[in-house]
């Protein structure tokens, strides 16, 4: 799976953990802030006064509750300080919050959001910076592999791919003589690197993911985990592998030769053999 498909896949599921986290916390928030239970409201009910039962107090009480409430309030309707340190006021309307400032619960309650908001925020641009591809150069880039002609003289002179480590990749030459069957086989992204002469293969079987090397006796690349095998441009020739080895589009500019490691070729179906090259010796595995 490439680069960007991963980060089309991660980047929603971000987004949609954080809106599940302003759902939960909204939630919470409610229900620890929320009305009465049932229970509670049916106790309140049965206790409430009836509108009626104000107007139908004698006047001896009424007499007695305002004689009371005076005598608890002091001249001036100043503030008292009781035998706790509390203060207890008479004569004010209650505080607006916006004047009370905030409660302890809010602060707890903002800062959780908060809490959460920086740990999720962190582990998304973690994945993200992660996932997204370089541009810069290194794999999932565009790698400088060298000069074309030196990486063709390595090879000739060692009968083996240049391996670049940079982009996961063996760098083989391809024959000219088969371009007119790539030209039937292979997507147009890999074409221009074939007519320049040279393939870039992703090192990792098709299989199960192992890394392929190759064999300078059957001149091969054979597989040591469950036995695949592919020709010198990695054309599947046998094992249980899906299809031929996955390569990069390659650039030649200027004489030098540039991956792109950013955009995966699955590699060619089974069956295909634009080279005709077969074992030239012994199989490794």
């Amino acid at each position: 799976m490439e680069a960007r498909t991963v980060l089309l896949i991660a980047i929603p599921v971000l987004l949609g953990l954080a809106v599940l986290l302003v759902v939960a916390t909204t939630v919470s928030r409610q229900r620890s802030t929320g009305s009465l239970g049932r229970e509670a409201r049916r106790a309140d009910r049965s206790t409430a006064v009836e509108p009626t039962a104000e107007a139908d107090m004698e006047e001896e009480a009424r007499a007695r509750f305002d004689e009371t409430k005076q005598s608890l309030e002091p001249a001036g309707a100043r503030s008292v300080q009781t035998a706790a340190g509390g203060i207890i006021r008479f004569g004010e309307p209650p505080a607006e919050p916006e004047a009370i400032g905030v409660s302890r619960r809010q602060f707890f309650n903002r800062g959780i959001v908060l809490t959460q908001s920086l740990v999720l925020g962190s582990f998304g641009l973690a994945v993200i910076g992660f996932l997204w591809p370089s541009l810069s150069g290194g794999f999932g880039g565009k790698v400088r592999a060298g000069k074309l002609q030196d990486i063709l003289d390595a090879i000739a002179e060692t009968k083996q791919p240049f391996y670049v480590p940079e982009a996961r990749s063996y760098v083989v030459p391809y024959p000219e003589g088969a371009l007119g069957k790539a030209k039937s086989v292979y997507p147009e992204p890999v074409l221009p690197g074939m007519e320049a002469g040279v393939v870039a293969l992703f090192q990792k079987c098709p299989h199960l993911g192992c890394r392929v090397p190759f064999c300078i006796a059957s001149q091969w690349f054979e597989c040591p985990c469950h036995g695949s095998k592919y020709n010198r441009v990695g054309e599947k020739k046998g094992g249980p592998a899906p299809r031929g080895m996955d390569r990069f589009p390659v650039e030649v500019s200027g004489g030098f030769v540039s991956i792109n490691t950013g955009v995966t070729i699955q590699g060619p179906a089974i069956g295909t053999n634009t080279t005709g090259q077969e074992a030239e010796g012994p199989a490794c595995v």
